[in-house]
């Protein structure tokens, strides 16, 4: 499967794939998910008997929120939002869990231009139906906590972690709508419409950008249901840092800053966070997670294998190539390079550190080479899962959640966890 998967990703690069999603950086985050979702992943020890797909995926349909264009509630194109609904049963019935979608950011008028051209940008480019796996999985020995509940997985069309309201549709003469927060507001309208304002129990969760969207929208989410709904959010790989690279700069911060500006991003961050620093310092999870008073549950790898490559180790800071077989797969670091991912280990802790003393919160911080690990089955739950201290992810957030005991799981250092799966990306970049 590791071959075909890569024979695929190799062919739609050379089709044309490069063009539309290298300047957004969405392709790093659309590899990491393809690897994750079709089970590419390298394992540390013996490969695993369980292939995650033995009961079957269920297929969802796509709904798009067609009222939304009358409200300007539209994709970077111009095209109506849209998201997949799994209506739950049982004890689910009134339970509803929602993920927002994950795929980077763009930072220009022409990066943004070419993910209008894409599934990042367009409802156009929408599947008309997608699998449900991991946190969204409908099978109890795969879910065993969110199995039954109301699941949808709602899709990222405008590159600014669903933040942003500009007016003008006309950025430098090219027709691009910057409508995050709009097409955030639509998309809920339209879920508390189907049932969502009855829940009893809900659960935001995203990953990658989509992590970020959920510290982000975290409280909202909260303030649009009623006060006896038990609301919580999990950010799975959100927790992008501000630290330097190998040359001493702060890429990440460089770029978020001009996403912030590009779509005018400093009126829907966190009004108590840009009281005290620049807006955007404040697109952050670090700087503005003291704020958020909803109860979180924060799921990251600590060698977050997008922020090794673009925050640690960006091409552009390594002209000499040293890292470049170590950012495609871990086991290729030697000693000097794996003592500086151990150190950009320590600032994420660090960053950390006092949402560790918070009573409401989760945290699984596992010492994985990996991106985004909710949904997919092999690493959400299952027999060949990811633990710490023994406890999978599901069963960690699932403690969380229903409050069955204190979660939160810091791991040791690489290598020391057997049970990891860690990415081998060289498949991709030889």
């Amino acid at each position: 499967m590791a071959t075909s998967t890569a024979q695929l990703l190799r062919l739609w690069w050379r089709r044309g794939g490069r063009d539309r999603v290298l300047a957004t950086s969405g392709f790093a985050v659309l590899v990491l998910t393809l690897f994750l979702t079709f089970g590419s992943l390298f394992h540390a020890g013996p490969e695993p008997a369980f292939d995650g797909l033995s009961e079957g995926p269920v297929l969802v349909d796509l709904t798009l929120v067609h009222d939304a264009e009358k409200k300007g509630a539209v994709c970077l194109d111009g095209s109506p939002p849209g998201y997949y609904l799994l209506r739950g049963f049982g004890s689910g019935a009134d339970r509803w869990v929602v993920h927002l979608e994950g795929g980077g950011w763009c930072d220009s008028v022409k990066s943004c231009s070419l993910r209008a051209r894409s599934h990042l940008g367009s409802s156009r480019y929408f599947e008309s139906h997608i699998p449900f796996e991991g946190i969204l999985n409908n099978h109890p020995s795969l879910n065993p906590d969110f199995y039954n509940w109301n699941k949808v997985k709602v899709r990222y069309c405008d590159g600014a972690s669903m933040t942003g309201n500009v007016e003008d549709e006309f950025q430098n003469n090219t027709k691009l709508f910057f409508r995050g927060k709009r097409v955030w507001e639509a998309v809920m309208r339209d879920l508390l419409s189907r049932g969502l304002a009855n829940a009893k129990q809900a659960l935001l969760t995203g990953c990658s950008a989509g992590g970020l969207a959920t510290f982000i929208h975290c409280d909202n989410f909260r303030a649009l249901l009623p006060k006896q709904t038990t609301v919580k959010c999990l950010p799975d790989a959100g927790f992008f840092i501000d630290a330097n690279d190998i040359s001493g700069k702060r890429t990440l911060r460089s770029f978020y800053h001009d996403v912030v500006h590009l779509q005018d991003l400093a009126n829907d961050l966190s009004k108590d966070c840009i009281s005290k620093t620049e807006p955007a310092q404040c697109f952050f999870p670090q700087e503005f997670i003291k704020y958020i008073r909803t109860p979180l549950f924060i799921l990251n790898p600590a060698y977050d294998a997008w922020q090794v490559q673009h925050v640690l180790a960006p091409s552009t800071s390594d002209p000499q190539r040293r890292w470049q077989r170590c950012r495609l797969n871990i086991h290729n670091c030697d000693s000097k390079l794996l003592e500086a991912l151990q150190g950009f280990r320590t600032t994420m802790l660090n960053a950390l550190s006092e949402f560790q003393k918070n009573r409401d919160g989760g945290m699984f911080i596992n010492s994985c080479f990996t991106h985004c690990q909710t949904h997919s089955n092999l690493t959400w739950h299952s027999p060949t899962s990811p633990r710490i201290n023994n406890r999978t992810i599901a069963e960690t957030v699932g403690d969380w959640y229903f409050d069955r005991r204190e979660a939160k799981e810091i791991d040791c250092p690489y290598p020391c966890n057997p049970t990891c799966y860690h990415l081998d990306l060289s498949a991709i970049w030889p």
